[in-house]
């Protein structure tokens, strides 16, 4: 099998996932936080919900596949195909009653990201890719069918002319945070908030930048395929492979990512 013959199963995880989540949002629920003691790292009814509706449906039909999920953890995960779940990327927008979250589908063959999905179930929008082709489908035309466009990154000529976009600086580790905040006085303008929203907005040409750190492989995974299909580049602080997570840096033009490379990597 290939990507490709995934993408109606894909569909069917982000449809059960946001038939889980939507009852949830912008209502009174439980929450919890996994680190308690820490840095607040909420966990809600809708995460743990929606990660066990898209794993039991994946053991049903794909029994010898592997499984990486926030919330419930590892199965079989050195299986040829394993699937990374990110039940809501963006915990703390969703418990704000923000829209600026999504579900994170992400399939791994023989270790490399080979499709991803992010589903917005609340504004009906889906960025989905293949790492050759990425796309956007979603209700904002006007007339309230649905409409299916490509993605393609912007050029963007060097960091003075470049949108930067991280979730906060204060996730980012102190060791590293010096880096991060040499980068951002050279970009144009840099945002805050969006988790995996700013990656798609990436993949969208919206922004030219987006550099976090600390990273899990569930909050990557998925959105690769969907940044390289649109023709952009994602790789780790020092240019390796950013699919185990850790501090990564997605950039929409080569000459940006060289550029911003400069500040993050190792001297």
């Amino acid at each position: 099998m290939t990507a490709i013959d995934f993408i109606p199963f894909v569909e069917r995880l982000a449809t059960v996932s946001g038939e889980a989540i939507l009852p949830f949002f912008r209502t009174a629920f439980a929450l919890e936080d996994k680190n308690v003691g820490g840095p607040f790292d909420p966990v809600t009814e809708a995460d743990r919900a929606a990660e066990t509706a898209m794993r039991r449906l994946i053991t049903q039909t794909f029994p010898s596949h592997g499984l990486i999920g926030e919330e419930f953890g590892s199965r079989e995960a050195e299986a040829d195909y394993v699937w990374v779940l990110d039940p809501i990327d963006g915990t703390k927008s969703f418990i704000s009653g923000l829209p600026l979250w999504g579900t994170l589908i992400g399939l791994l063959h023989k270790g490399s990201p080979c499709y991803g999905l992010m589903n917005q179930p609340f504004t009906r929008e889906r960025f989905y890719g293949d790492g050759r082709a990425a796309f956007w489908s979603g209700h904002n035309n006007g007339n309230g069918e649905k409409t299916t466009r490509k993605l393609r990154v912007r050029p963007c000529h060097g960091l003075e002319r470049a949108t930067l976009m991280t979730t906060s600086p204060r996730l980012i580790p102190q060791d590293l945070r010096p880096r991060y905040e040499a980068l951002e006085e050279k970009t144009r303008m840099a945002r805050y908030g969006g988790d995996c929203y700013a990656y798609c907005m990436l993949a969208a040409g919206h922004v030219d930048l987006v550099v976090e750190a600390g990273l899990n492989v569930y909050d990557i995974v998925a959105l690769i395929p969907i940044i390289e299909g649109a023709g952009g580049i994602v790789t780790s602080w020092d240019g390796g492979d950013p699919a185990q997570g850790g501090a990564v840096i997605a950039a929409g033009d080569k000459r940006v990512h060289e550029q911003a490379l400069e500040f993050l990597k190792t001297k």
